[in-house]
């Protein structure tokens, strides 16, 4: 099964088969570019998931040795692009090349400013 969730925040359970005929269908996917998603949100955080092509990602771990977050200036140092205030916020095991990042909703985009008023609210 595989869980979808749209840009209006309904969820939608689809039936999957997994393909195992060749070890080709079971590998991770790389794209031959960095790939970024659409934003999505639940009532306090801002998400994004950005998937790094196989050589990045190499060296992501070179980096971190797959066991730790990267700051700012290590995924801007990679190549990912993106407006200011997002994180990366866990590392995702099965697939660790798929970077997944949020940044509090409100959060100024050209600053990284959180308002204060969901500072507020972060901190409760």
């Amino acid at each position: 099964m595989l869980l979808i969730v749209h840009a209006h925040l309904s969820f939608e359970i689809v039936p999957v088969e997994l393909c195992v005929c060749s070890p080709a269908c079971s590998m991770p996917h790389y794209p031959e570019e960095i790939e970024y998603s659409e934003r999505y949100n639940d009532d306090t955080f801002e998400f994004r998931h950005v998937i790094l092509p196989k050589a990045i990602a190499k060296d992501m771990f070179r980096i971190t040795g797959g066991k730790r977050l990267l700051e700012e200036d290590e995924w801007r140092g990679l190549g990912v692009t993106q407006s200011r205030g997002w994180y990366h916020y866990e590392i995702h095991r099965p697939e660790p090349h798929i970077l997944l990042f949020r940044r509090p909703v409100g959060t100024d985009p050209a600053t990284g400013k959180v308002p204060d008023k969901v500072m507020e609210v972060l901190r409760q």
